[in-house]
């Protein structure tokens, strides 16, 4: 049976991994810091909407880290060849915080595997099932998307971008520098190199510069929600990744809220959309 086939594949449907972390105070500070926080020294009592993304974090030795930075293929993901490998986006609903403090658990599940044909060639999306449980119970059910995809061939089209909204009730401008993408990088242990090598980034993966993390801009899309409407409490968000964004130009994190619906998207400096996103308020 091909390591490739679908066959193969959907032996991988259902595994799971489990893993405990506390909700330590330096990642808190530290994010803070990151996303320029005016006050670093109050630290919030409990953890805000997604950045539980600062646990959990991957801890593979050095000896098992792939060319592009990942670990090697294999383990509780499938071991997929395609050499692009993408978080594309993903679902959430936030059940209850989770304090500062406070220890807590992730049961992963393999949800599904599907192949597909884009533009770009073969495709393959991986869906995770993650829960965040505390003392409390389940605090954050989470499902990521995680897409594998071939690299793109010399000299091939850039796709047609698709124009972002521009009836945005709050937003503002972002200037992705590299020291952004570093920090962020360090702060999730994220060793892909797409994000802080420059030359492999140009030369081995075809981008025109750094690229800027997919949960960086969805973290930022709800750091302007909160911004704009402190009052709400944020239920659930969902967010998928349509083009990349990259440290060579400013884009900006946008968004409009109708009842307890929020849109949100993030505009880059063409005006193409590079993240849609909704969320849940009450």
């Amino acid at each position: 049976m091909s390591l490739e086939s679908a066959e193969y594949l959907d032996t991988w449907v259902g595994r799971t991994d489990q893993s405990a972390d506390q909700i330590t105070e330096a990642p808190v500070r530290l994010m803070q810091a990151t996303l320029d926080g005016s006050d670093t020294g109050a630290l919030p009592s409990q953890l805000p909407p997604l950045w539980h993304w600062l646990y959990f974090l991957p801890s593979e030795r050095q000896s098992n880290i792939g060319q592009d930075g990942h670990p090697k293929r294999g383990g509780f993901l499938p071991p997929i060849a395609l050499p692009r490998r993408m978080w594309a986006g993903g679902r959430l609903q936030f059940l209850h915080p989770l304090a500062v403090g406070e220890p807590v658990r992730r049961l992963s599940t393999i949800k599904s595997i599907q192949r597909k044909s884009g533009r770009s060639g073969e495709l393959v999306f991986v869906t995770v099932l993650h829960e965040v449980v505390d003392a409390g119970g389940v605090a954050i059910r989470e499902e990521q998307d995680i897409v594998y995809r071939a690299a793109a061939a010399p000299g091939a089209p850039a796709p047609q971008p698709v124009i972002a909204p521009v009836d945005e009730q709050f937003g503002r401008v972002m200037n992705p520098d590299p020291v952004l993408l570093m920090r962020y990088s360090a702060l999730t242990f994220n060793s892909h190199r797409i994000h802080y090598d420059r030359p492999y980034a140009m030369q081995e993966e075809g981008y025109p510069g750094l690229v800027v993390h997919g949960p960086l801009i969805a973290t930022l899309l709800v750091e302007e929600l909160r911004r704009a409407h402190p009052e709400k409490i944020i239920r659930s968000f969902e967010f998928k990744a349509v083009s990349p964004l990259f440290d060579i130009a400013s884009f900006s994190v946008n968004g409009r809220l109708d009842s307890n619906t929020a849109s949100l998207w993030a505009r880059g400096p063409q005006g193409q959309l590079a993240m849609h996103a909704s969320a849940e308020l009450e």
